[in-house]
């Protein structure tokens, strides 16, 4: 089974954070994203899904996004079914955080009043100490004598599998 879902869109609020009684962070935001075509009016369309996040992903987004900002949510859809107190049945689904992030920089986000995202450029990849220096590119060409351990396989064109 796979349940996964990326979304990138802009805070409709402020996020709520509340405690539960054992004192777990949980926080609720809803966030607008634009669907990638347009109505035949010409109006752009979004969706609007409603996000939980816990913990420190909770503490994060209460701390840091505001309304308007645009954010990445990375997490799984989830069903909520309930009958209330009269007998009507409850659909809702909702987005459970798994982690949370900002969708530009501060900056950017001031800059563009809140409008359409414009990246500033400045991201960096992420750098990982374990990941051996890569090869450097030369003009050389590598000659068949050059290969060390490998050697040429002649073939009737046949796959050997």
């Amino acid at each position: 089974m796979f349940n996964k879902v990326i979304l990138m869109g802009r805070l409709v609020a402020d996020p709520e954070l509340r405690q539960t009684p054992n004192n777990i962070s949980v926080c609720r935001f809803t966030i607008a994203v634009n669907r990638g075509f347009s109505s035949a009016n010409a109006e752009r369309q979004a969706d609007f899904f409603n996000v939980t996040a816990w913990r420190q992903n909770a503490e994060f987004a209460s701390k840091y996004f505001t309304k308007g900002r645009l954010v990445i949510v990375d997490g799984s859809i989830q069903n909520n079914n309930y009958t209330d107190a009269n007998g009507v049945k409850h659909y809702s689904v909702e987005i459970v955080a798994d982690r949370v992030a900002f969708g530009e920089s501060k900056s950017a986000s001031a800059s563009n009043g809140g409008g359409s995202y414009q990246p500033s450029g400045n991201f960096q990849q992420p750098s990982y100490q374990n990941d051996p220096q890569p090869a450097k590119a030369s003009n050389e060409s590598v000659q068949i004598g050059d290969l060390g351990d490998f050697e040429e396989i002649l073939s009737d064109g046949d796959v050997p599998f």
